[in-house]
């Protein structure tokens, strides 16, 4: 079990970067990662110093997912509710324990981030998987490397996408299909065409190129930032976003107690090892 702090945070002038900090399992999210981020977040959100707020991960990869198989993985352990009022999922069965969890690790706490009063950009290289779209896609913007690269294969597993469901919004009706029914890895300059990533610049250039935005950005008045991210999210709830995600979440449950009914578990019997072996095959195969 490592020392080491999940996430990292730094001030660099106006400036917040918080950094995923698991690179040896290339980023996975587990429940402990969820919360130090919240805190990170509320850090940031709380210091009149910081204006715009930089999400990026150490190492090789942004983010490759939920944590679905490290020595690390904690979804049986009990965490206080920050973002739903629900009992604990702890010592509760099938359904009645993964969407207890779920409305508050993954679902209720983007929801949350979303809402955070300051400009937040995705720093994205390398892989950014499943869980970790929805870490990029409760951020404003997102700055891409031009080795990253974006996937939801957890179709594979049987279910209609992570539970932070956007894919319409951020990309299209008919790319979200696509996106969804293959599986296949979008590049950055295919996820930039479609709309869902902003910039895509070389590896090398990442970092300096966000904080440059982000500089940018803080130059303007924080009320003025504040309110046009509520005006422009509040538009893209009227376009059904906040309702189709509550929607969409039923079904991912439905598809988790299905797995669990006719399969080994609740994820399809697909492990971590299993997923990443898929997704390297078709990779390779695309």
């Amino acid at each position: 079990m490592t020392t080491e702090p999940v996430v990292t945070y730094e001030a660099r002038g106006p400036v917040a970067l918080v950094m995923l900090n698991r690179p040896r399992y290339s980023n996975a999210q587990n429940s402990k990662v969820t919360y130090a981020l919240d805190a990170a977040f509320s850090r940031a959100v709380n210091d009149d110093d910081i204006k715009v707020i930089v999400l990026g991960g150490n190492g090789k990869h942004f983010c490759a997912g939920h944590d679905i198989g490290t020595p690390e993985r904690d979804a049986d352990e009990s965490f206080e509710r920050k973002a739903v009022i629900w009992y604990d999922h702890v010592g509760k069965a099938g359904v009645d324990s993964r969407f207890a969890r779920e409305s508050e690790v993954y679902l209720g706490m983007c929801r949350r981030w979303r809402d955070i009063p300051k400009p937040m950009i995705a720093m994205v290289q390398g892989a950014c998987i499943a869980g970790g779209l929805m870490l990029a896609w409760c951020c404003d913007f997102i700055i891409a490397s031009d080795d990253a690269y974006f996937a939801d294969p957890v179709v594979r597993m049987g279910i209609p996408g992570v539970e932070y469901f956007a894919h319409p919004w951020v990309l299209n009706p008919r790319a979200a299909k696509e996106f969804l029914f293959t599986g296949d890895r979008f590049s950055a300059q295919r996820a930039k065409d479609l709309g869902m990533v902003n910039h895509v610049v070389p590896r090398a250039d990442l970092e300096p190129e966000v904080l440059r935005m982000a500089t940018k950005i803080a130059e303007m008045p924080r009320l003025g930032l504040a309110l046009t991210k509520k005006a422009v999210n509040q538009a893209e709830d009227l376009m059904g976003m906040r309702s189709g995600m509550d929607s969409v979440f039923g079904l991912h449950h439905a598809a988790h107690a299905h797995n669990a009914e006719v399969s080994t578990d609740s994820l399809g019997g697909l492990d971590a090892r299993g997923m990443a072996a898929a997704n390297k095959r078709q990779a390779g195969d695309a």
